[in-house]
């Protein structure tokens, strides 16, 4: 199997399957002489770690990484990067692949069995085995380094709609997303997501979502205009998801109800010498570069396939059945999908601004 690397000068390989003994990557392309140590890496794995509420997966997994190689301490004891490859790893230790015993030669509706054999003759049922979303982890490790690569970069994620009800964006505050626990930036909206979910997950089913994140303090000029565009770097980051379905730059498919005068952003001269803009709906990038503004990007999750209903499907041997997936699932994988998104920006950005760097001599507009 190829296509398990992603990025370019910087880039990463994971590897592991859901019910292995341990998940991994290792990242290649990292400067040297930036402090790193795991306890950088652990804070967003623990965002993104299944068993933290009843709304997620009750899957128990510490997710304790440890760095294996490319760190070293300097001339004043702190660990920093050496610019050789960084191994990460992360031990599986609560596998339950018994749970999955009942449907080995039975295609589950909506997941990836069918496609995964019919192209490579075999897979791992447990869980999804490489197909599963326990690979995100090493996304959000590897994403914990990129964010260290860009000097000034924020980046910040928002559950901002599961099923119909979507957030009040004149309630939108970035502080109550670590206040609960669907990662919401709209209090009042968090807690009608609480009763709606809990009848969801009661019922043995499960429901979308949309996720948005932003980087702040992105430089001017990342990105080149025909083939390497930053937008559709962002773009295959965020389809590469698991259970991603479509993805929008700044105000996206909504653009199209607008009009040009309205979709403008309208720029003047600050004081200070830079363009100020009087909106962005680009959502930071203009002709596949950065403009400076905050980057945003929105992705749909579709409803966790594993539910608790009976479906109608085929087994291996071409028998029609119905099959009910078992075990410890989400109700709504979008809320561990936040951690994700914001991961997969990071690498993006930061492959983006060495590729800059690397062209111009600059780290990103003048």
């Amino acid at each position: 199997m190829s296509h398990n690397s992603f990025g370019h000068l910087f880039r990463f390989t994971s590897w592991g399957e859901s019910h292995g003994p341990a998940i991994g990557c290792v990242v290649d392309g990292c400067p040297p002489l930036i402090p790193l140590a795991e306890s950088d890496i652990q804070p967003f794995l623990d965002k993104r770690r299944p068993g933290q509420s009843r709304y997620t997966t009750q899957r128990q997994e510490a997710d304790q990484v440890r760095i294996l190689s490319g760190v070293y301490p300097d001339q004043t004891g702190v660990q920093v990067t050496t610019g050789t490859p960084i191994a990460l790893q992360i031990e599986n230790t609560d596998q339950r692949s018994k749970d999955y015993a009942e449907i080995a030669k039975t295609f589950r509706p909506g997941h990836a069995d069918l496609t995964y054999e019919r192209k490579y003759g075999i897979r791992d049922p447990r869980g999804g085995g490489r197909s599963s979303a326990r690979e995100t982890a090493m996304r959000v490790a590897a994403g914990a380094i990129a964010r260290k690569v860009v000097p000034g970069l924020t980046i910040r994620g928002s559950l901002v709609q599961i099923g119909p009800h979507a957030i009040d964006r004149d309630r939108f505050d970035w502080d109550e997303v670590d206040r609960n626990p669907f990662f919401c930036a709209d209090a009042k909206t968090a807690e009608i997501w609480a009763d709606y979910l809990d009848g969801i997950r009661k019922s043995g089913n499960s429901v979308g979502a949309v996720v948005e994140v932003v980087a702040e303090g992105v430089p001017e000029g990342l990105g080149a205009p025909v083939y390497g565009k930053l937008d559709s770097d962002i773009a295959s980051a965020m389809m590469s998801i698991n259970a991603v379905k479509g993805v929008e730059i700044g105000a996206g498919f909504s653009a199209a109800e607008l009009t040009g005068e309205q979709n403008a952003d309208e720029m003047r001269m600050g004081n200070d010498g830079k363009v100020l803009y009087g909106s962005n709906n680009a959502g930071g990038i203009l002709g596949g570069i950065s403009t400076g503004q905050p980057v945003v990007a929105r992705f749909a999750v579709k409803p966790t396939s594993s539910i608790l209903i009976p479906r109608s499907s085929v087994t291996r041997d071409g028998e029609n059945t119905d099959v009910i997936t078992k075990g410890r699932h989400d109700p709504c994988v979008g809320i561990r999908a936040v951690p994700v998104g914001e991961a997969m920006l990071a690498l993006v950005i930061a492959d983006h601004y060495l590729r800059h760097r690397a062209q111009t001599g600059a780290g990103g507009g003048k």
